[in-house]
């Protein structure tokens, strides 16, 4: 279909339909399109679990119980 002619579809018969229509109808299509489609124009959905591990090197060599007294007693010094 050519481009002037969506435009007039457009023009004549969905922009005065009301808000609520209109999303309707942007569902419709969007649940009509493929899937490989609709991924392209979505960012991509990441999952928490990825950031598993991020940063560990950061703690290499660190003892964790060192660690948390040394903030206690950073936390008591700041006290007043």
């Amino acid at each position: 279909m050519a481009e002037a002619a969506i435009a007039d579809i457009y023009q004549e018969h969905i922009r005065a339909l009301p808000v609520a229509d209109r999303r309707a109808l942007l569902e419709m299509i969007e649940a009509d399109l493929p899937d490989a489609q609709v991924s392209r124009t979505r960012s991509p959905r990441h999952s928490i679990l990825e950031l598993h591990g991020l940063g560990k090197e950061i703690w290499e060599g660190v003892n964790a119980q060192t660690y948390i007294d040394e903030l206690r007693d950073e936390w008591s010094e700041r006290s007043p």
